[in-house]
């Protein structure tokens, strides 16, 4: 086994050998392991909570806690105390991964589309970001929309002092990667109020992936090395869309020059999750969702809810997925597009949480899909939530799973 030391970090090489080979591990300061998986198909780099991350292939069962390997105590003792990372050594820019991810107390947010979504998302963020966020670029390509919206937000003030609140500022297409944050928000179709059946979200994929992969490209060209966020329908087939033809070069290839997968996230599960809360608050039958609850997956069709993990009722969680996923067509029913509680929940409270390292609901890069599910954005990488999961509902998981890996 070989250990040896790259500047301040320790790197150890996992791969196929036998965990009592590793020797001489330090006792204080991250420990990085390399390991070899084809790139692009899970996260390039991510902290190691424990000993079963080490071994276990990407995906659903990263979501359920279960048991590793037996590790040699002083291994075991750094997993423990948070400071074990994985890098995957056959990304072609591993070597960038080595140090920790840069985080800044305060960010630069560019924001493109301020339609119903985006300027509500907007609100949110100025009202709310302050602690977090140093000023927000505005685009949009109608006549007077940003005008209009730099003019009224920054019309909004405290009594004092006077620079609490985020400044919005207009920019143009050229400005949107020179920052920390770009938010997706625009869109080339939102049905309106006439449609009120079907599949809502996945009627605007076609139209929206062209419009968020020449934005895709546009990071890869400026070398963008802040977080890509999708917020536009339908948010984690875009994610995907985004993350690979960030990577592909002239001819079509991956060559892995784009964006990095711990740089793109989805807001949309946040809406499904406070959705749940609303149902579990006025049905004492889904009470246990509000202390035991979780949510998974997408911001779609294929949504997972888990009514509780400890005492998890499959009839009873799928009974509360069908109707948080189709809540949307209720408001539309009622003749309104149903965008307010999308833009906060699943927007700015959300971005918000993640930019502050909190636990939240978004969708990550998770074994070639972005998968959603309680998780937080580290300077080691995206940590997801692991739990105890009952197999009925890892069953739901790996189906959704497997939907969205089927779209293209």
């Amino acid at each position: 086994m070989k250990y040896y030391r790259l500047g301040a970090h320790s790197l150890c090489a996992w791969e196929a050998l036998p965990y009592e080979e590793i020797t001489a591990l330090p006792r204080s300061g991250e420990i990085l392991f390399l390991f070899a998986r084809e790139m692009l198909t899970g996260r390039e780099t991510f902290p190691v909570t424990d000993a079963a991350l080490l071994t276990a292939e990407e995906g659903v069962q990263t979501l359920c806690a279960a048991a590793g390997p037996d590790l040699p105590p002083e291994l075991r003792d750094a997993v423990r105390e948070g400071r074990v990372r994985a890098v995957n050594r056959l990304h072609p820019r591993w070597q960038e991964l080595l140090s920790p991810l840069p985080r800044k107390k305060k960010v630069r947010v560019n924001l493109l589309g301020l339609g119903d979504v985006g300027a509500t998302l907007l609100m949110g963020l100025r009202l709310l970001g302050g602690d977090v966020i140093s000023s927000i670029g505005i685009c949009d390509l109608r006549e007077n929309v940003p005008q209009r919206w730099e003019f009224e937000l920054n019309q909004i003030n405290l009594p004092g002092p006077y620079d609490t609140l985020p400044p919005v500022e207009i920019i143009g297409p050229e400005e949107l990667f020179r920052g920390d944050v770009f938010l997706f928000c625009a869109s080339r179709f939102v049905p309106d109020t006439a449609v009120k059946d079907g599949d809502v979200r996945m009627a605007q994929y076609q139209l929206n992936r062209e419009l968020v992969a020449l934005y895709a490209k546009k990071a890869r060209q400026t070398r963008y090395k802040g977080l890509f966020c999708v917020v536009s329908d339908p948010v984690d087939p875009l994610c995907r869309a985004a993350l690979l033809e960030s990577n592909r070069d002239e001819e079509g290839n991956l060559d892995g020059l784009g964006l990095f997968p711990h740089q793109v996230r989805g807001f949309g599960l946040g809406v499904m999750n406070a959705r749940a809360v609303y149902y579990a608050k006025k049905d004492p039958r889904f009470t246990d969702f509000l202390t035991d609850g979780r949510s998974f997956g997408p911001h779609g069709e294929d949504l997972v809810l888990a009514n509780s993990v400890s005492d998890y009722d499959d009839a009873l969680s799928r009974e509360l997925t069908e109707k948080v996923a189709h809540a949307n067509l209720e408001m539309r029913r009622m003749g309104f597009k149903p965008y307010v509680a999308p833009a906060f929940s699943s927007g700015a409270l959300s971005l918000l949480s993640c930019l502050r390292g909190q636990w939240h609901y978004s969708s990550a890069f998770l074994g070639g899909v972005f998968m959603g599910g309680r998780n937080r954005l580290t300077d080691r990488g995206v940590e997801f939530e692991r739990l105890p999961l009952p197999a009925a509902l890892i069953s739901r998981l790996k189906e959704t799973e497997e939907k969205l890996k089927a779209i293209l």
